[in-house]
């Protein structure tokens, strides 16, 4: 994630949790260097038409990945400014552990597919860093994301009681196995390609106006 970044992510933060006290500083998070940070950006939709679109096109073939630069001494070009992000997700990696601290879709792109290609991002991110597991916390209340984990390979190991500020709603901890094992591979490869199955067969039935 780059500081142009930093306003738009923000944004998308504050839709997705709006009771969250205090918000996360992302200015401190692009000087961490555990924490990693992927966007993903609407390509056809520069950043000053955002407000005359409602996003809801199903086109996710219009969705461009973008992996930020992990280490805010890379003074790189961004690849994002003049786009529009429409859902991120950050993590830290710590030695052998991956976990991820925050992930987020503007409400106009849920339903497309978005936090599913998110989390094989960020489990792909981790893999890439040698991380051998990858935790996360969610809510109690939360039940569609526990779903879309569980689908990934994360289980139940605990539970921090009252661990939101907002409503002091308890969260559950749930983990992966060793995601480079060959049993973990083989099922994230299975679940890889039926995304993209899913993906192509939206960008072939969805019109394009």
């Amino acid at each position: 994630m780059h500081k142009e970044d930093i306003t738009q992510v923000t944004e998308i933060d504050r839709e997705a949790f709006p009771t969250q006290w205090p918000p996360p500083n992302y200015q401190n998070e692009l000087r961490n260097q555990m924490a990693h940070f992927i966007v993903v950006c609407d390509g056809e939709k520069p950043v000053e038409t955002t407000k005359s679109t409602s996003g809801k096109t199903g086109l996710i073939s219009r969705l461009r990945r973008f992996f930020r630069l992990d280490r805010p001494s890379d003074e790189g070009q961004s690849e994002s400014p003049g786009h529009y992000i429409v859902g991120f997700v950050g993590s830290w990696i710590m030695a052998d552990e991956a976990h991820i601290t925050s992930i987020a879709v503007r409400e106009a792109y849920r339903r497309q597919g978005i936090g599913e290609q998110l989390i094989i991002s960020a489990i792909e991110k981790a893999i890439e860093n040698k991380a051998d597991i990858l935790t996360l916390e969610v809510r109690v209340s939360n039940t569609g994301a526990q779903a879309l984990y569980t689908k990934y390979g994360f289980t139940q190991v605990g539970l921090r009681k009252g661990y939101y500020t907002d409503n002091r709603e308890d969260a559950i901890i749930m983990s992966t196995d060793k995601i480079r094992s060959a049993p973990f591979q083989a099922r994230f490869q299975q679940l890889k390609e039926a995304h993209s199955s899913r993906k192509a067969l939206a960008d072939k039935t969805t019109p394009t106006k």
